[in-house]
């Protein structure tokens, strides 16, 4: 079941590439990325509250809050950055370029989460980095 929802965030990442590509033009890209914001945090809460999943944020200890903090940082930095490439760039470059994000979190889930890195995995990084080298040069 994973992969159902692995691929429909694929198929969102693609039409937010495209969608953003048309929504900025003219308009500053921190703006833009302000508005998109607002957008999702509407929708992520009134996921939550659909849900009834809001009284589990009682639960949250420590450890969460600090890396869901550091997670939402590095989201906004990213969105931040996308936004300016795509600002700048050709979707069909930036977007290929942004999902270099993949290789870079394997090497990193082997680094610092102890996962393992077999042949398929390991392959599959390099190949996606030696596409985004082609794609860059």
């Amino acid at each position: 079941m994973w992969w159902i929802y692995a691929l429909l965030s694929a198929l969102f990442a693609a039409l937010t590439a495209v969608f953003a590509k048309v929504g900025i033009k003219g308009v500053d890209s921190d703006l833009a990325t302000a508005v998109r914001t607002v957008v999702i945090l509407l929708i992520a809460w009134g996921i939550v509250l659909y849900k009834g999943a809001q009284h589990g944020i009682s639960g949250l200890n420590k450890l969460n809050w600090t890396f869901l903090v550091l997670s939402g940082v590095a989201t906004g930095l990213s969105w931040i950055f996308y936004f300016k490439a795509l600002q700048l760039g050709k979707v069909s470059q930036v977007a290929p370029v942004d999902k270099l994000s993949v290789a870079i979190a394997i090497i990193l889930s082997v680094l610092f989460l102890g996962e393992p890195l077999t042949l398929k995995t390991g392959s599959g990084a390099l190949l996606i980095i030696a596409g985004t080298l082609i794609l860059i040069f």
